[in-house]
């Protein structure tokens, strides 16, 4: 009786096995059969510059002037020309630094505010730069580089803390100017990508300096010096930074969204480069819709990253049926990390809605409370609007059976995203 015990132990236990080694290949199999196709689809588009965006727009909160950019050109004309008026320090800090034309402009003009006297402080993501020069990414000794390392040792002992990535976008000037939001340097996002960045100048410039010298002191080699601010931050209820820490454990991004979620009476408006929702997340978006509020996601119709597509559309039908309109941004990759709810509370930063950001990496996302803000993010909202499409709860539900295939193969990969 015994041995037959263990033997059906045995067997279910090599039953168990094969399935897991089955339902793995068949995940890695169908991500890569979908990483092939979008590829070879792809091959021949080229990003459309035409499209709808708003010149920069201002706004006073306060003692503080805040300006949102929805074009990359606009913004990156006027990073270049803080760098270059910069007196006494540089706190630069980009996930991706691309060697292209505007890459060169950026390495020229810390390079010159450095020959002249300025305190250059640079910080770059190293896995996120695998494919740009070494060359380009080496500057000269008078400029203090933080290069995040690819890979730490700490992870092969399982340590999650140190699996995230430095996906933050952060310049600082003289600590007077700030600049926080989606876009990396490069020319591609300079007229080529939608997204959304926020400059602000007066006291709430205290919140990205201080984000900034935070992460650079935590992280710096012996050879960097530590950076002495000039300033302490203020309390400033109305304008604070939410910055995500892996090293500490410390993920407030995802708390901003979800209390703006429950507080949300009227409307939620959405625009995310990678959507991926967690359960509790997604819970909360469902809660509002339910209660009578207008929750709309403006997504990528095809982002630069085809698993998170087909990884966020495996959620639409549940969103779709609980309420909650998906409205497919078309012809060009919207990048942009942003959120504002009942005209009351915006959100602008570097997170995407997805495990990486808002559960591993470090970001760093404003909170902001003003409603004039509010009503600018909303008229950028409907501009993005007039080139979506939405989507249709009847069309989804008949889309090919492949897909849906594709989408349930590729759900354990959800986790990881």
């Amino acid at each position: 009786m015994k041995q037959a015990v263990n033997q059906a132990f045995s067997g279910a236990k090599k039953i168990f096995k094969r399935s897991i080694i089955i339902s793995a290949v068949s995940t890695l199999s169908a991500a890569a059969t979908v990483i092939a196709v979008d590829h070879w689809q792809k091959r021949d588009i080229a990003r459309s510059q035409d499209f709808p965006h708003l010149p920069p727009q201002d706004v006073t909160i306060g003692d503080t002037n805040a300006t949102v950019y929805t074009y990359g050109e606009d913004l990156f004309n006027e990073m270049l020309t803080a760098i270059k008026n910069a007196q006494t320090s540089i706190y630069l800090e980009s996930y991706i630094w691309k060697s292209d034309e505007y890459g060169r402009e950026f390495k020229d003009a810390v390079i010159d505010a450095a020959h002249r006297g300025v305190d250059v402080y640079l910080v770059y993501d190293s896995f996120a730069n695998l494919v740009v020069p070494k060359k380009f990414l080496t500057f000269p000794a008078n400029i203090h580089v933080l290069a995040y390392p690819v890979f730490r040792p700490q992870i092969l002992l399982f340590d999650l803390k140190y699996t995230g990535r430095d996906h933050r976008k952060i310049l600082v000037v003289d600590e007077e100017i700030g600049f926080v939001g989606g876009y990396n340097i490069g020319t591609t996002y300079a007229n080529q990508w939608r997204d959304t960045h926020l400059r602000i100048t007066g006291t709430g410039v205290s919140e990205l300096t201080s984000a900034f010298v935070t992460f650079w002191n935590h992280n710096r080699r012996d050879n960097l010096p530590v950076i002495e601010t000039q300033h302490t931050p203020d309390w400033l209820p109305k304008i604070q930074a939410a910055a995500n820490a892996p090293i500490r454990q410390v993920y407030p991004v995802r708390n901003i969204y979800l209390e703006a979620f429950r507080r949300a009476n009227h409307h939620i408006y959405l625009t995310q480069a990678y959507f991926i929702p967690d359960a509790v997340f997604l819970d909360e978006l469902l809660a509002a819709a339910a209660r009578g509020v207008d929750v709309r996601i403006i997504v990528p119709e095809a982002s630069n990253h085809v698993l998170t597509d087909w990884l966020s559309r495996g959620q639409y039908s549940k969103m779709l049926k609980g309420g909650i309109t998906i409205w497919l941004y078309r012809n060009t990759m919207v990048h942009a990390k942003t959120g504002t709810v009942d005209g009351k509370w915006t959100t602008i930063g570097t997170a995407n809605i997805d495990r990486l950001s808002l559960q591993g990496n470090y970001e760093i996302n404003m909170s902001i409370y003003d409603t004039e803000l509010a009503e600018t993010m909303e008229r950028v909202f409907e501009t993005d609007l007039s080139n979506c499409r939405q989507l249709d709860l009847e069309q989804w539900e008949n889309r090919s059976f492949i897909n849906k295939i594709g989408e349930f193969l590729l759900t354990p990969l959800s986790p990881l995203l």
